[in-house]
């Protein structure tokens, strides 16, 4: 089954690869989407592929690469729209 999430992660996020880091962690599962980092210091990161990848994904969010720390994911759930191609890294 697919789901879709749109997540900010909050914390030590920006300047540590999170974004790289979400990246990888996305592509390894086959989930489409993006990553970006916001003005206010979080993250943002849509995904969509099946259920437990994107299951997968949030674990590792809460994780983020050596140097982050994160402080909290918040989640939001959309409804799955089949048209997010490969996972990206937006400016």
């Amino acid at each position: 089954m697919l789901a879709a999430r749109r997540f900010r992660v909050v914390g030590r996020v920006q300047g540590v690869g999170f974004r790289f880091f979400a990246q990888e962690a996305a592509s390894r599962d086959g989930i489409a989407g993006w990553v970006r980092n916001l003005p206010d210091g979080s993250v943002e990161v849509v995904a969509e592929g099946e259920a437990e990848a994107v299951d997968r994904l949030e674990r590792h969010l809460w994780r983020g690469p050596s140097r982050a720390h994160v402080d909290d994911v918040l989640v939001e759930r959309l409804d799955p729209s089949g048209r997010l191609g490969m996972f990206d890294i937006r400016s």
